[in-house]
Formats: structure tokens, C-alpha cells, sequence
């Protein structure tokens, strides 16, 4: 059985928000469309806390887009971005929600990011997604949403470790690009080994 997963399409990555990837609102009309064709619909939300301490403003002398070293290792800073009751932290309104039978709230732990849908940042603290998931009979997911080279990425190898087989949806995701982190990101997966395709191999199958 399949599902299909939609990362983090919130207002505050999608232009005009706090860490807006660019177009990253040209996704959601293929997010949409590919919610239609699924029986389960999965979201994950990102849900940060204010202060949270992945925010470049909780740290003296920094500025976004910097790395600090964390107890779980490297981390990106980020400007302050869906905060926990604000409208950056809304799905975005052009999103259809109405399929969904699942969200996943991640990043909600104030000490500790979390980009995966599976797991937090230290790889061991998990969102309770993967037992959902096998207790539905789930074991393939299509990944649609944003940022390609963050939350998808991670969430979609963490996917491929937990058993499932995993297949990202090119024209159905968007990067950030920092440095060359899409390319970079799209590498990754593929060795990890998830699958890529494109939204009009699924809609008209």
C-alpha cells in the first residue's frame, strides 16, 4: 500500500515568509493534485517554539545561514520561522489539507531541530510516524513539499532506513540552495537509494 507524504508546505516557506524558498509556492497546484489520487495523505508541520535554539536570534554574534556545531552535531541557523500559533506556521492557504489524515508536528523540542519526518535532528528521538505508517500497511511513500535540499531530504532518507520504499516527486518539491545544497541533496537521496519521478507518471497511471 501506498501513501503520500507533503513536507512543511507552510506560509513562512513560501514567498513573502521567514525562510521563503523560491517558488515555493508553484508546488502546491501538484501537491494538490496528487492528494486526489492517494487514499492516504500524510503532512508534517514544522513547529518551532519562539527562542528556539535552531533561530539564529538565540545566538549572540550570529546571523542566519550560519553552521554552529550542537550535541547532535552541525546546524544550520535559521531566521526565526514557524513559530508555534503564528500565520507563518500556517499551511499554506492554497493547500488542500482536506485529504490528510495525519500531521505530524516536528521541531516542537526547543533544544534540538528537526528537518526529517521520522526523526529528530540526533536521529533517535522519533515523530511516531514510522509505527503509523506500519500499522496501516503502508510500505511506499511519494514525497511532495519543501525544501528539497532540508526537510524532504532528510525525511526521505529516513524513510528508506526505516524499510519503505521512498520515491520523491521532482516537480513536486523546491530547494532552498544554500551552496550548492540542491544538487547536493538530489545526490544524496539517489544514493540512499529513493526513487525519483515526476506527478504526471502518477496521475495518469
Amino acid at each position: 500500500m501506498k501513501a503520500l507524504l507533503v513536507v512543511d508546505i507552510q506560509n513562512d516557506f513560501c514567498p513573502g515568509g521567514a525562510l521563503a524558498v523560491p517558488d515555493g509556492d508553484k508546488i502546491i497546484p501538484v501537491a494538490n493534485s496528487l492528494s486526489e489520487v492517494f487514499k492516504h495523505v500524510v503532512l508534517t508541520q514544522d513547529w518551532h517554539p519562539g527562542g528556539h535554539h535552531s533561530f539564529a536570534t538565540s545566538h549572540k554574534d550570529r546571523k542566519p545561514f550560519d553552521t554552529i556545531e550542537m550535541p547532535y552535531g552541525d546546524q544550520v541557523l535559521w531566521p526565526d520561522h514557524c513559530v508555534q500559533g503564528t500565520s507563518g506556521a500556517d499551511f499554506h492557504p492554497s493547500l488542500d489539507t482536506n485529504r490528510a489524515q495525519l500531521i505530524i508536528r516536528k521541531g516542537f523540542r526547543k533544544q534540538i531541530d528537526s528537518y526529517s519526518g521520522f526523526y529528530e535532528n540526533d536521529h533517535e528521538t522519533s515523530t511516531g510516524l514510522t509505527g503509523y505508517l506500519r500499522d496501516r500497511g503502508i510500505s511506499s511513500l511519494y514525497i511532495t513539499g519543501l525544501a528539497s535540499d532540508f526537510c524532504v531530504k532528510w525525511t526521505a532518507i529516513d524513510a528508506v532506513k526505516e524499510g519503505f520504499g521512498v520515491t520523491v516527486i521532482r516537480d513536486a518539491v523546491a530547494g532552498i540552495d544554500i551552496d550548492g545544497s540542491v544538487k547536493k541533496a538530489w545526490e544524496e537521496m539517489k544514493g540512499a537509494g529513493v526513487q525519483v519521478a515526476l506527478s504526471h507518471d502518477l496521475l495518469t497511471s
